[in-house]
C-alpha cells in the first residue's frame, strides 16, 4: 500500500477532501498549494476533519522546479495525485495564456521532479470537457475528444504529453481521472467550495444567492437542446470524486501506462433542476436571471461510469440531495467562507 502521497493543489475544493479521505484511510499526505484559488485555512481544516495532522504542507506553485524538488527531497513520496490548476471555463476563454502556463507548464514540470526523485505513479484530474460539444450522452472513455475551451484543451494535451511519456518510461503508471461536475462539501460542514471572488461554477454561485452574498445566478442560455433549454450536467459529490481518487491510488500498478476513466453519476441534471433542488435542501429562494450562452459551455455532458465499476467495483454513492444539503451546510455555517 502507498504510504506517502504528494497532493498539488491539496487545499483547494477537491484537493482538501480528497486529503480528508487519504488521511482518514492511513496515508501520509503532503500537500502543495499556492493558493491562487485556496485558502491556507483550509489546511488546518482538513486535519479536524479527518482527526490525524498532514505530514507537512508547503506554499510551492508547481511549475517552481526547484522549490518542488525540495519537497521531493524531504519525504519519501510514493505517489503523487496532481489537482493544482486552473479551472473556470469562462476565465479560460479570456486569459488563454495563463491556463496555459499554469496547467500544461505545471504538469510538465511537476513530472520533470517526479522523474528526478524516481517518483513513477501518478493519478491526474482531467475533466470530462475533453468531450467538448458532445453528439450523445453518457460518453464512454472512448468517445471522440474536441475540447471547446482552454480550460478543456490543456486537460488534453496533459493527458497526451502523459500518454507519449508513458510510451517512452515504462516504469510510470497514470490514471487519469475525467471527472464529471464536482460539487457538495464535506458532510461535517468544515471544508466546502469557496472560490476566490465571483464564483465560475454553479454550485457555489447558487449558494452564494441562497446565503446573501450574491443578489441572483446568472443562467448563461436558456435554448439549449435540452428538456428545460438549460445546461445539462453530471454532478456528482466531491466525497465520491476524492474517494475515486484514494481508490484510484490502490489501481495504479493494474497495467503500466497510462489508463483513463470517467468518474460520474450517469444522471443528467439542468441547471434549473439544480436550482429547484438546492432552494429545497435550504429552505431559501435562489432567484436567477436568463443571460445568453457563455462561451466554451456545451448543451450536455453526462458520463457513462461503467468502465471504472468493472475494473474497480466501485461506483458513486450520493445523489444531488446530498449534494445540496451538503453544500449548503457548508455555506450556511461559514457564510463568508473561509476565513483570511
Amino acid at each position: 500500500m502507498t504510504t506517502t502521497v504528494l497532493v498539488t493543489g491539496g487545499a483547494g475544493f477537491i484537493g482538501s477532501h480528497t486529503c480528508v479521505e487519504l488521511l482518514t484511510h492511513g496515508w501520509e499526505v503532503v500537500v502543495v498549494d499556492n493558493h491562487s484559488n485556496s485558502s491556507p485555512a483550509a489546511l488546518e481544516r482538513i486535519e479536524k476533519t479527518a482527526g490525524r495532522p498532514l505530514a507537512a504542507a508547503y506554499d510551492v506553485d508547481v511549475r517552481d522546479r526547484e522549490a518542488l524538488g525540495k519537497v521531493f527531497a524531504a519525504h519519501p513520496v510514493d505517489a503523487v495525485i496532481h489537482f493544482a490548476a486552473k479551472k473556470a471555463v469562462g476565465e479560460s476563454t479570456q486569459k488563454p495564456f495563463d491556463y496555459y502556463d499554469t496547467n500544461v507548464g505545471g504538469t510538465t514540470a511537476l513530472l520533470s521532479v517526479m522523474h528526478q526523485h524516481g517518483v513513477h505513479r501518478l493519478v491526474f484530474s482531467s475533466s470530462c470537457s475533453v468531450y467538448g460539444d458532445a453528439v450523445k450522452v453518457p460518453l464512454t472513455e472512448t468517445d471522440p475528444v474536441a475540447p471547446t475551451n482552454p480550460y478543456a484543451t490543456t486537460k488534453l494535451r496533459c493527458e497526451e504529453i502523459l500518454t507519449d511519456i508513458c510510451r517512452h518510461e515504462p516504469r510510470l503508471r497514470v490514471l487519469a481521472l475525467r471527472y464529471f461536475n464536482p460539487v457538495g462539501a464535506h458532510p461535517g460542514g468544515l471544508l466546502g467550495e469557496d472560490p476566490r471572488g465571483v464564483p465560475d461554477n454553479v454550485m457555489p454561485y447558487v449558494a452564494q444567492v441562497a446565503v446573501g452574498r450574491l443578489d441572483r445566478l446568472r443562467v448563461f442560455g436558456d435554448d439549449y437542446p435540452t428538456p428545460d433549454g438549460t445546461g445539462v450536467r453530471d454532478y456528482i459529490h466531491v466525497m465520491d470524486v476524492a474517494e475515486g481518487h484514494r481508490v484510484a491510488l490502490g489501481h495504479l500498478d493494474d497495467a503500466p501506462g497510462m489508463r483513463v476513466f470517467n468518474l460520474g453519476t450517469g444522471v443528467g441534471t439542468s441547471v434549473r433542476e439544480l436550482v429547484a433542488a438546492f432552494a429545497e435542501a435550504s429552505g431559501r429562494d435562489v432567484p436567477y436571471e436568463i443571460t445568453g450562452r457563455r462561451p466554451g459551455d456545451v448543451a450536455a455532458l453526462v458520463a457513462d461510469p461503467t468502465a471504472v465499476a468493472g475494473a474497480w467495483g466501485w461506483r458513486t454513492s450520493r445523489d444531488l440531495a446530498d449534494m445540496c444539503r451538503d453544500a449548503w451546510r457548508f455555506q450556511d455555517l461559514n457564510p463568508a467562507g473561509y476565513p483570511d
